[in-house]
């Protein structure tokens, strides 16, 4: 595989671990990523609920749980660690401030587009910037808008396309149409960034995500011209994977047919597996008394069928009775937990394979 450079940074694999909340990837999943040559990626979503014992005030038990994480994951690799805020998120500003005052060396930022992002850089800060996108328009307004505002590029580009896990920046009619799904929204992103590259002399790198499963996978949408894959939920069914052991599990029992799009209280559509709790909720079963944590922008207790934040911390910590796995379309696949070493030489096999059969022989 190529490597992937984001400014001064080069991981020796194209690969970014996708940042996966409540508690799916912290330090564990991230250093262990890393340490393999790829991009590690800490979750800064719900970390007040899991640091909660350090204060009940959640806003300081996520700048704490932050620094934790990140120091914890430094502690373990030297290799290349980031952070993904969610645009959606409260506590965003919060969020990014800590990760640039503890060096991060990204955040990608997407649930929303991060137009004031570059406005958190502090000066001689080293941390790269990786806006999540959904479409070429959103790439060409957001790279104008950094630019007029801020004279500031994009470090990379990640455009996720609608078999990815969790929330889906798309509406629900379109996750099943062809054209936006990732093979097709690539070129398009792909060629609205490299005009942008033209006219300001610079290189900004597009990663692919949302369904990318296998080392052929990575190759093909490489070849439409993505520089490097974001993945998440091949990385769920690893050893390393921060979360408990029954959420795993839960994506090794899936059938394709348990694989379902939810509509989430934060407003979003979002991709999840079916389970008791799912069927609660469209009962009417659930109902939340109160909010508390004030974690979600778009979130509106009074209408809310449940607390978003506790039901996946719930399954975070395998209380999945009370919760529920997010998940990308292809983790009904999971057939076993293996080491995130043993999953990255078998990606690197595939695509190796791959690459192989094309070159001599003209297969796709």
């Amino acid at each position: 595989m190529k490597s992937l450079k984001i400014g001064n940074l080069c991981a020796s694999l194209p690969i970014v671990q996708g940042g996966m909340g409540v508690g799916i990837s912290l330090s564990g999943l991230a250093s262990a990523v890393a340490k393999e040559g790829g991009i590690g990626v800490i979750s800064s979503a719900g970390l007040g609920v899991i640091y909660n014992e350090y204060s009940k005030d959640y806003r300081e038990a996520s700048i704490w749980g932050l620094k934790q994480e990140l120091r914890k994951a430094r502690e373990a690799t030297k290799g290349i660690i980031g952070v993904n805020v969610m645009v959606a998120m409260s506590n965003f500003a919060d969020m990014v401030r800590t990760a640039i005052a503890e060096k991060a060396d990204i955040i990608f930022s997407g649930a929303g587009l991060p137009l004031n992002l570059p406005s958190f850089l502090t000066e001689g800060a080293k941390t790269k910037l990786a806006p999540i996108v959904s479409s070429a328009r959103a790439a060409g307004l957001l790279c104008r808008k950094w630019w007029s505002e801020y004279r500031y590029t994009p470090d990379a580009i990640v455009v996720e396309g609608p078999k990815a896990g969790g929330h889906l920046g798309y509406k629900r009619e379109q996750i099943d149409d062809e054209l936006f799904s990732l093979e097709h929204i690539v070129p398009e992103v792909v060629a609205e960034v490299r005009n942008f590259e033209k006219e300001h002399d610079c290189h900004i790198p597009v990663i692919a995500g949302g369904g990318i499963y296998t080392g052929e996978d990575i190759y093909r949408i490489m070849e439409l011209g993505a520089d490097g894959v974001q993945m998440g939920t091949r990385f769920v069914t690893t050893d390393e994977c921060d979360a408990d052991p029954a959420f795993k599990q839960s994506y090794i029992d899936a059938s394709e047919q348990d694989i379902e799009i939810i509509q989430s209280p934060v407003g979003m559509p979002g991709r999840a597996i079916h389970n008791s709790f799912l069927e609660r909720v469209k009962e009417g079963l659930k109902r939340p008394k109160n909010c508390p944590f004030d974690c979600i922008k778009t979130c509106d207790v009074t209408h809310s069928p449940y607390c978003i934040m506790l039901a996946l911390y719930n399954a975070f910590k395998g209380k999945l009775q009370n919760g529920y796995a997010f998940c990308g379309s292809n983790a009904w696949r999971a057939q076993k937990i293996q080491s995130v070493k043993e999953l990255i030489s078998s990606l690197c096999e595939e695509y190796e394979k791959l690459s192989i059969k094309e070159k001599f022989f003209g297969v796709k």
